[in-house]
């Protein structure tokens, strides 16, 4: 039998105008979908014109600038429109869905559905099996005393992942990918009897645990932010769509 980390995966990625989840928009994303280990990536990318200034800030991150995405890049609507049936078509096949740090990603996909087409990424995932790999949140639970960050950047380096072109969509995807494929591989007898939807599960709480963890640790140090707990998507904020 095909171990899951050794199948079918497809990974989404995207590049925003910032970072609050609420209030910032999609400017690139990016699916990646491969068979198994070493074989060809298929790869579905969309630029986005998202109708806000982009920042100095994310464009120092991505490249992406107000005069390319304005002259290359897509309207809104139809682009999330087309991410969200993609992602319901790669679950409906069975394919886990591999999101480095999804709660963000898919969080601020589900806003831009709110925002462009007055619909929710639940509505497209309605009917089928939502199963989601997060390499952050599947890292820090397995080797969860190791030191040091866990961006994708470091995972990379710790999983010896190349990233080829960092914060493109399509190049973190197919990283995730990897990365995901590689923590199955180093922690095999932790995880090959678990299928993915009970990995699903566990992710969420989990990740409710980190969450629970950074806040105290927030706390601790004087810091007022608050971490959401909730994986791999966060609860809808009537604001939001405004």
């Amino acid at each position: 039998m095909t171990l899951w980390y050794e199948g079918p995966l497809a990974a989404f990625d995207t590049e925003t105008t910032g970072v609050d989840v609420e209030v910032d928009r999609i400017v690139s994303a990016a699916v990646v979908v491969q068979d198994a280990p070493g074989g060809r990536l298929r790869t579905t990318r969309w630029l986005v014109n998202p109708g806000v200034p982009v920042p100095a800030g994310a464009t120092e991150v991505h490249g992406l600038t107000d005069d390319h995405l304005q002259r290359f890049g897509r309207w809104p609507a139809p682009v999330m429109e087309e991410i969200a049936r993609l992602l319901a078509e790669q679950c409906a096949a069975g394919r886990p869905l591999v999101v480095m740090n999804a709660p963000f990603d898919l969080t601020l996909l589900d806003r831009e559905l709110r925002r462009h087409r007055a619909s929710s990424l639940a509505r497209y995932l309605q009917n089928v099996p939502l199963c989601v790999l997060d390499p952050r949140v599947l890292d820090k639970h397995l080797d969860r005393y190791r030191k040091g960050r866990r961006t994708l950047t470091d995972l990379c380096a710790h999983y010896e992942v190349v990233l080829d072109g960092a914060h493109d969509a399509a190049a973190d995807a197919a990283a995730a990918m990897e990365v995901v494929r590689a923590v199955g591989r180093r922690f095999a007898t932790r995880l090959e009897q678990l299928s993915v939807a009970e990995l699903h599960t566990r992710q969420a709480v989990w990740h409710a645990a980190q969450a629970r963890g950074l806040q105290e640790w927030f706390a601790r140090n004087g810091t007022a932010e608050a971490v959401d707990p909730a994986w791999p998507l966060r609860p809808d904020q009537p604001a939001a769509a405004a």
